[in-house]
């Protein structure tokens, strides 16, 4: 399949279950689940969905198991809202890099704090 179709799905899902999580599920174990990233298979049978916690206090297996029990409830939505022939089954996991990334720019804030600026002649 083209790579830019892919891309395409891609972010389409993305927006309308960022939308849907934050705005149409009721289930109270959801906590602020940020959808980053969406990787849909070439085949689109499969897309991975990558979901930021901001609260870190939060559970994350809680929030993930909730979305995995509605899981056909979005995918239903889905295929209410875009127009795809498949609508990829939904695999939910925490996004490790920006929990990383978010980190490194906390450390690298301490490190310009820490470092005396050069002083200009």
């Amino acid at each position: 399949m083209d790579n830019h179709r892919v891309g395409r799905v891609s972010e389409a899902i993305r927006e309308e279950l960022g939308e849907m999580i934050a705005y149409e599920l009721s289930d109270p174990r959801v906590g602020d689940a940020i959808v980053t990233e969406v990787l849909v298979s070439p085949g689109m049978k499969h897309a991975q969905v990558r979901l930021h916690f901001p609260d870190s206090t939060a559970p994350q297996e809680e929030t993930i198991a909730a979305l995995n029990g509605a899981k056909h409830f979005l995918r239903r939505r889905l295929a209410e809202r875009l127009t795809l022939f498949r609508i990829p089954e939904l695999h939910f996991e925490p996004d490790v890099q920006s929990a990383v990334a978010g980190r490194m720019n906390q450390l690298i804030k301490r490190m310009r704090r820490g470092r005396p600026r050069d002083e200009q002649s």
